[in-house]
């Protein structure tokens, strides 16, 4: 397929769809592109759309848990699910501790089967990772910005919190020169915060998929050799993109649970 076009260019709609965001949109100062790039739109909306008929049908497996208390002794895609939605569970629990992580869990736990099923289409021939896109992966973080801060006010009230990010207490002569130091320094971290999380997960999961085109092209094509004695070298790149996979997702997923984490936290525990 000719570069950023996957199986999604063959919809009927396709075209007249990328017309219509183009006039509608216009061009995208996110990605210094003249229009919206649509790929990652439709690969989002593919897993987004995949996680809802799947939650449906977990959630009428659920409703009947006397038909599934046993382990069906075989991994299964509902299996899997649960595997990686307990797994979220866990790393959330040692972060905040088991009431905060049963809260957020529908928020963070989404973040990770969302990233993590958007990171697996990039493994897939003839697809691209929503996730090696800015505005996708933007979207998410400041999704968990506004998260954490609403949370945060929720929790300690609107001055207290912010308050929060001018420091500890100090002497007043002290505090006249370091509280507005604090407090600007603070408020520029936690604004850079959504952006991080956006570009460490857009470049890795580019590079990766980068790294594993060139390889799998190359040994398709024949640039190795016909031998069957190249062939570890593209699937030890798939073993090396399964693991960039999981990796991309934790990172997300723990930089959210502390953020908020931090947020909610009273001050003894700061």
């Amino acid at each position: 397929m000719p570069h950023g076009e996957t199986w999604f260019s063959l919809l009927p709609f396709y075209h007249s769809l990328q017309v219509w965001i183009s006039k509608t949109f216009g061009p995208t100062w996110l990605e210094h592109t003249e229009t919206l790039k649509i790929q990652p739109i439709l690969g989002f909306a593919a897993v987004v759309l995949t996680l809802v008929i799947a939650g449906f049908f977990i959630r009428r497996r659920l409703q009947r848990p006397e038909e599934h208390i046993l382990p069906e002794g075989r991994v299964t895609p509902f299996s899997f699910i649960e595997m990686l939605v307990g797994a979220t569970y866990n790393m959330m629990k040692d972060v905040m501790g088991p009431q905060a992580a049963k809260y957020f869990l529908p928020l963070v736990g989404t973040c990770a089967l969302v990233i993590f099923f958007s990171n697996i289409m990039g493994l897939l021939p003839g697809f691209l990772p929503p996730t090696d896109n800015l505005t996708t992966n933007f979207a998410m973080a400041i999704v968990i910005f506004f998260a954490t801060h609403i949370y945060g006010v929720r929790e300690h009230g609107f001055f207290r919190y912010f308050r929060h990010f001018a420091g500890p207490p100090l002497p007043i002569a002290i505090a006249i020169f370091i509280y507005p130091l604090m407090f600007v320094i603070e408020t520029i971290s936690h604004i850079v915060r959504p952006v991080t999380l956006a570009v460490r997960l857009m470049a890795n999961m580019t590079a990766d998929h980068m790294v594993l085109g060139i390889f799998v092209a190359a040994f398709a094509a024949g640039a190795m050799g016909i031998s069957l004695f190249w062939l570890p070298v593209p699937v030890a790149f798939y073993l090396l993109g399964c693991l960039v996979v999981v990796v991309q997702t934790l990172v997300f997923c723990l930089l959210a649970t502390i953020y908020i984490a931090l947020a909610i936290q009273h001050e003894e525990g700061h």
